[in-house]
């Protein structure tokens, strides 16, 4: 069974909800005070000074702490064992190990570890980026400030003070694991986990490069020039190659992962590549047909409307719709006009209102008639 680890925040002295500046000034707090160059000879400094840079690694990755804060250690020890205390001690989790050592990890044995001084790619940010309906129609610059890891420019990114070298791991080899064997009552059993005296990271740094501590990584603010392109919705993704985390040990860095939210418009909505509005038409303006200025995202235009336009009628402006992302031609917006009835009439109002309806008559109102005919059916 693997020993009992001390909870992260509580190495570190902070809270649990504490922010990234104040976990690391915590860390380069206690890094200095158990630094071994500084503590000669001190064995519990030096474990001390691991536990620390250990701590600090997990609550330092954002999404290693996640993790962490779900499942504990279990969440960023690909090699925790679980198990459980049977009959005779026989450990459960051992079968993970057993079945691993006659199938190369089936029934949940341990996969083969990667060489842990192997380039690694750096993981990708993901931000979000607020624009304007018209900045999403039709693209815009925008600032973007992301705090990342980047490659300590003092040890190059070896974590090692500079004119030193790390060892390789004597008892791993630098592979970063270790073959143990195990008595169970099946018989003795062979598993390979992570190496106790590297830290299954296959190498030994006897000289922490000041700067980085020995991580070999810097968190660095940089503000970032992000050309968001016409046309895009309401949450899709931009992806910004080589803008994410660095990578290790000479691999390539992450990605910058830029989701975009559109602001609500005051007039417009969108579907797809075609705009939405409704206008408000007078009644006077439905009976006798008008003129009408029509708001578009490119500016006022004018539409005439028909005489005897229903409420509810939907017309068409083409070409006056949202840009296709690939630059090839425009989607139509569409525009659905509904009568306003006036309010507050005066007597002399009301009673032209009256004079009119009765010279009208029903015979002017074809769905009108329609629906008491089948009324009466």
């Amino acid at each position: 069974m693997a020993d009992q680890k001390r909870d992260y925040y509580e190495v570190l002295g902070v809270a649990r909800d504490a922010s990234e500046d104040a976990i690391k000034k915590a860390y380069r707090k206690l890094a200095k005070e158990n630094h071994p160059d500084l503590n000669p000879g001190d064995k519990a400094a030096e474990t001390r000074f691991k536990e620390v840079n250990e701590a600090y690694e997990v609550l330092s990755d954002p999404d290693k702490k996640t993790r962490y804060d779900q499942y504990g250690h279990a969440g960023v020890d690909p090699n925790f064992g679980g198990g459980y205390g049977g009959a005779g001690g026989f450990d459960f989790g051992d079968l993970g190990d057993i079945f691993g050592s006659f199938f190369g990890g089936g029934f949940g044995g341990q996969q083969r570890r990667a060489n842990p001084n192997a380039p690694q790619r750096g993981e990708s940010i993901r931000q979000a980026v607020s624009v304007s309906f018209e900045e999403a129609a039709f693209g815009c610059d925008k600032s973007v400030t992301v705090e990342r890891y980047e490659t300590c420019d003092t040890c190059k990114g070896n974590g090692c003070e500079p004119g030193t070298t790390p060892e390789i791991c004597p008892d791993c080899h630098g592979s970063g694991t270790v073959q143990t064997r195990k008595q169970t009552p099946l018989g003795v059993f062979a598993s390979t986990g992570p190496c106790p005296r590297c830290g299954g990271k296959g190498r030994i740094i006897h000289q922490p490069c000041k700067e980085c501590y020995g991580t070999g990584m810097l968190r660095s603010r940089h503000t970032i020039e992000v050309k968001v392109p016409a046309g895009i919705d309401d949450g899709q993704t931009m992806s910004i190659r080589g803008q994410g985390h660095a990578g290790k040990n000479g691999g390539p860095a992450g990605d910058l992962l830029i989701t975009i939210t559109v602001k609500p418009h005051e007039i417009f909505r969108r579907e797809g590549n075609s705009v939405l509005c409704e206008a408000p038409i007078t009644f006077a303006q439905a009976v006798m047909g008008a003129e009408l200025e029509i708001p578009t995202i490119d500016g006022k235009v004018k539409y005439t409307l028909p005489e005897g336009t229903q409420t509810g009628t939907t017309f068409r402006l083409r070409g006056k719709g949202i840009p296709l992302l690939n630059g090839r031609g425009r989607g139509d917006q569409y525009v659905t006009v509904y009568i306003e009835t006036p309010r507050n009439l005066n007597k002399a109002q009301k009673e032209a209102l009256v004079k009119f309806a009765e010279s009208v008559g029903d015979n002017n109102y074809e769905e009108r008639k329609k629906f008491f005919k089948k009324n009466k059916k």
